[in-house]
């Protein structure tokens, strides 16, 4: 896939993350997060497993993490990356 548009996804609630995703040449991700001494790491590899799981190699995302699970920054990030392409969803791909 690729990222034609900038999309977000998500809130700044407790638990949960707000995902930015922007056109880009290469992928770069910065993390602000309330727990990122101590999961900044799993974040990002979450992130980025996330990404490579939708063909994701170039973009920039920010992610502004309020200790949100894998699974919710999973979601955030597969609904960021759906909002910015315009391709075809292959949604059982995405299960």
């Amino acid at each position: 896939m690729k990222i034609n548009k900038s999309a977000v996804a998500g809130t700044l609630e407790s638990s949960d993350a707000l995902i930015r995703i922007e056109p880009a040449n290469s992928l770069t991700i910065e993390i602000n997060s309330s727990v990122g001494k101590q999961f900044g790491e799993a974040i990002e590899q979450t992130v980025r497993t996330t990404l490579a799981k939708l063909g994701i190699t170039e973009a920039n995302v920010t992610v502004e993490d309020k200790g949100a699970l894998d699974c919710v920054l999973q979601a955030r990030v597969k609904a960021a990356v759906m909002r910015a392409t315009d391709e075809a969803i292959n949604w059982e791909s995405l299960l």
